[in-house]
């Protein structure tokens, strides 16, 4: 009791002293803790995180068993073969955890451990290759009660990692582990703490977090979406995604070897421009060559900066964005890639296929004004060599100007000193224009459908897709009464 209370005044800390608790602090409360026992199953990376508790002393109270099946012939003896012939998965990580947890079921009476709080650990890993080409990645997970006889509640991560030396990244998966081990018993009531926790003792150039989810009685009230939403915020990780079930998904697993059409916006609400704006131009993107339909994803970006429009993030304003993108059965990214440079690098670290970036006229002026890239070294040639490399190409949506007139890709007015530039990668196919539009839906803009969904005028319905007002009214979103 009297080390609990301790460890708790350090962590929490007063006004005056925030000190972290070591890896070695954490690993011994939870040893010392009479009731928490379970198991650790890790494959890859060695075993890192058992070993931090062995290290801390007193883990015979902790550790019922400690595996590493590291031969694959061994592994798949006690786990089962994967479809796909790969170990560093979520679907091996899950059933190492089905399989550790029936283990404790069947081998661990309640007669003889009547209090115990009974948890499976695991993690399936691939640390960096020899020629360090390949930094690694892994899935890391805990199933763990917090009443005797519970049901049992669940963390799974997916982790990216940043060092350049095996021996470091095995290190840092051992203080990883055990900070989600010591946060899911100790702030399993908090979610957004156990987030912050995972990186005690870390910093964000040793690894990236960029899935998590949260499943159990004790997680009944939380919604994942905003749980990956602070892996941007905090800095975790550049981008999360959700499916159009609206659950998180690893983008890597999505965008591997993909066609790519992006589509970048507010979306709030989603209106019949965005959906002719998509329609379109994936018509266009999939008259290239080697663009197939079954083998291209389509994703709606939303960036941070778009959800900071009106200051900090409203996090319920954030729900029914993506609410409303997930019911027209499309899959939504979350990025902090201000620039759209940055997201077609961040596609490139999935494929080496077409990329499409659908877009408004208005954006496209953007990205030809040479202020946006003044914090890059090459300026903006190096942005716009990252951006329009042989494999991107960007459809462009026209607006109508002040005065009414259409403006596309032949007429519009870019930077001065951009102006060749601009004819550069426009006459060398680049860049195309979206044709078959309704020039009425130029005069939808969502921020206009937002006050008038806000004033209780209906003139808004009619701007929307097909579902979607019914929607917003069945759910009242948007502040809708």
């Amino acid at each position: 009791m009297l080390l609990n209370i301790a460890m708790d005044i350090i962590h929490n800390g007063d006004s005056k002293v925030k000190t972290v608790p070591t890896t070695k602090q954490k690993a011994l409360k939870i040893n010392l803790n009479d009731n928490i026992y379970g198991t650790f199953a890790e494959i890859g990376a060695g075993q890192e995180t058992v070993r931090q508790f062995f290290r801390a002393g007193g883990a015979s109270s902790t550790i019922a068993k400690s595996i590493s099946a590291y031969d694959k012939d061994f592994s798949d003896a006690i786990y089962g073969i994967e479809d796909d012939k790969r170990y560093v998965t979520e679907n091996r990580l899950r059933k190492m955890l089905d399989w550790e947890t029936s283990l404790i079921k069947e081998r661990l009476t309640r007669d003889k451990h009547p209090e115990k709080l009974f948890f499976s650990y695991a993690n399936t890993v691939a640390t960096i290759d020899f020629a360090k080409k390949f930094k690694g990645h892994g899935w890391v997970g805990l199933r763990f009660q917090i009443e005797p006889n519970g049901d049992y509640n669940e963390i799974i991560l997916h982790i990216r990692f940043k060092e350049n030396d095996a021996r470091l990244q095995q290190e840092t998966l051992g203080v990883l582990g055990t900070n989600l081990i010591y946060s899911a018993f100790y702030k399993y009531n908090q979610p957004k703490k156990i987030l912050k926790y995972l990186y005690d003792n870390l910093n964000k150039d040793q690894l990236e977090i960029d899935t998590i989810n949260f499943s159990g009685p004790v997680f009944k009230e939380v919604d994942n979406r905003l749980v990956s939403l602070q892996l941007v915020k905090g800095g975790m990780t550049d981008a999360v995604m959700f499916s159009p079930e609206g659950k998180n998904v690893l983008p890597a697993k999505i965008l591997y070897k993909k066609n790519i059409l992006a589509l970048r916006g507010s979306f709030r609400p989603v209106t019949k421009v965005n959906v002719e704006m998509y329609q379109n131009s994936i018509k266009l993107f999939l008259k290239q060559k080697n663009v197939e339909l079954e083998k291209t994803q389509v994703v709606f970006e939303i960036t941070l900066s778009n959800l900071k429009s009106d200051g900090e993030i409203d996090e319920q304003d954030f729900l029914d964005r993506a609410k409303l993108l997930c019911s027209l059965g499309q899959t939504v990214l979350i990025s902090d890639f201000k620039e759209y440079y940055k997201l077609v690098e961040y596609f490139s670290l999935y494929t080496k296929k077409k990329i499409g970036i659908t877009m408004g006229i208005n954006n496209l002026i953007e990205i030809f004004n040479p202020k946006y890239y003044t914090q890059l070294s090459g300026g903006i040639l190096e942005a716009f060599g990252k951006l329009f490399f042989k494999n991107v190409k960007v459809f462009a949506y026209p607006m109508l100007d002040e005065n009414g007139q259409i403006v596309n890709s032949d007429n519009l007015k870019v930077h001065p000193r951009m102006k060749e530039l601009y004819k550069f990668f426009k006459y060398n196919g680049k860049v195309e224009d979206v044709v078959d539009y309704d020039i009425n839906h130029l005069k939808i803009f969502s921020r206009e459908v937002l006050k008038l969904i806000n004033s209780g005028d209906p003139k808004w319905e009619d701007m929307l897709p097909n579902g979607v007002s019914k929607l917003i009214k069945e759910q009242k979103l948007f502040g809708y009464k």
